[in-house]
């Protein structure tokens, strides 16, 4: 059983209306409900001999949609505070994004422009485990164009339910706030395991 996560402390977070937070937020309450709702599902299914069933792919398919739901905006609410750590320039993180990306700016500039691209998903600084390799990458959905063995460092959610409510069509603006409300010791911490 996966367990709702309560992210109340982002309220009166800088850029973000308390009303679109608690809308993001029963939002993610509802991948939560589904994931644990598809998982009984499937058990149950499975244990009636009934996993060559149609059902039972369609539901085993969607349960990866769900769950990715469920933790990626567990990832993104994490990355974010009202009060955010700064970004520390001497740190591994820092070092590694200033070798691959030539500079911290270039790499944000990478990191907003992926997030500026026309559609719908995520996007995500992923660090390859074997190389320790930086991605900035485009998640579209939830289960489509993740990167194998790679752990998700940061992560934004540019669906448009995540700012229309405050920034309308203005993602760019939306992107803006959410990176002045990046808590950076949440990121290095992903980094260094």
């Amino acid at each position: 059983m996966y367990q709702l996560k309560s992210f109340d402390h982002l309220l009166g977070t800088p850029g973000f209306s308390d009303a679109l937070l608690t809308n993001h937020f029963t939002l993610y309450q509802g991948y939560v409900t589904n994931t644990n709702k598809l998982s009984d599902t499937l058990t149950k299914l499975l244990e009636e001999d009934k996993s060559a069933t149609p059902e039972y792919a369609e539901l085993k398919r969607r349960f990866g949609w769900e769950y990715n739901g469920m933790r990626l905006h567990e990832y993104y609410f994490e990355n974010m505070s009202p009060r955010p750590k700064l970004h520390n320039t001497n740190s591994p993180l820092s070092r590694t994004l200033q070798e691959q990306f030539q500079s911290h700016e270039l790499w944000q500039k990478d990191f907003r422009s992926t997030g500026s691209m026309r559609g719908i998903g995520w996007v995500i600084l992923y660090k390859d485990g074997r190389t320790g390799n930086l991605f900035n990458t485009w998640i579209t959905e939830h289960d489509m164009g993740h990167l194998t063995g790679c752990t998700p460092l940061l992560v934004l959610d540019v669906f448009e339910h995540a700012y229309t409510l405050d920034y309308g069509i203005k993602r760019v603006d939306y992107i803006n706030a959410f990176m002045n409300a990046i808590s950076w010791d949440v990121v290095e911490e992903r980094f260094n395991k």
